[in-house]
């Protein structure tokens, strides 16, 4: 476990710092349909899932159709699905910055949110009683608006001390325990510390990085999908 903290912190603290940690990054959101919610274009009609994250949602060093969003919509079509999916990530964006621009987010026929925060949080030591309080207000508000969510887990570098690093990584199972929502226990499991899937920057994942972050993320999120789209085929028939 520890090993694993290790690791998962030394990408964290590049993943989610270095480029895309400026200033001009963390001022407010930009509004909807800008460039950097990335909105697919084949989306205005579909239910939609919202991926809201930082700048390892948004594919920084990467063409917008490998950052692993557009990596996950590619599974949705292969399993014949009809959703579109919305790559919501801004570079150097902290759990509060999610919270901040969640409404304009879940703008539109919103179904599934995937919440893929808290590496910012942790590269800045913020604290995780303050992590857990931007990203419990993010699936309430969710909830309350009957969209599903599902919460992606992020680890903290091991230079902030072991108290800091296990209570961070508290927070993840903690809210899906709480909220009873799904969880991707780490989202850069099998990418985090391997040369090889991470851009020259030993930052961000390569695209072969990318799809396996998105097949991560689809072994927990696609039996969500499947259910929710037997859920509509059902309410669809009733009312005819």
């Amino acid at each position: 476990m520890i090993r694993l903290l290790a690791v998962a912190g030394l990408l964290c603290t590049i993943a989610c710092g270095s480029r895309g940690d400026s200033p001009e990054d963390r001022a407010a959101p930009p509004p909807p349909g800008t460039a950097e919610t990335r909105l697919p274009v084949r989306g205005a009609t579909e239910p939609r899932i919202v991926i809201l994250g930082d700048s390892l949602t948004a594919g920084l060093g990467l063409p917008m159709a490998q950052a692993f969003p557009s990596r996950l919509q590619r599974h949705v079509e292969d399993d014949g699905l009809h959703y579109a999916v919305v790559n919501a990530g801004v570079s150097g964006d902290t759990s509060a910055g999610g919270l901040s621009r969640l409404d304009w987010a879940l703008d539109g026929d919103v179904r599934i949110l995937v919440v893929a925060l808290g590496g910012n949080d942790g590269l800045r030591g913020l604290p995780a009683a303050e992590l857990t309080r931007n990203l419990s207000a993010i699936i309430e508000r969710a909830q309350a608006r009957g969209v599903t969510v599902v919460l992606a887990g992020m680890e903290v570098p091991p230079n902030y001390g072991f108290k800091y690093i296990a209570d961070f990584h508290k927070v993840y199972p903690a809210l899906a325990g709480k909220y009873r929502v799904a969880l991707v226990p780490f989202l850069l499991d099998r990418v985090a510390g391997i040369s090889e899937l991470n851009q020259n920057d030993g930052i961000h994942p390569t695209a072969e990085g990318a799809q396996i972050v998105a097949d991560t993320v689809w072994g927990v999120l696609k039996p969500i999908v499947e259910d929710d789209s037997r859920r509509a085929d059902r309410g669809k028939a009733s009312a005819q």
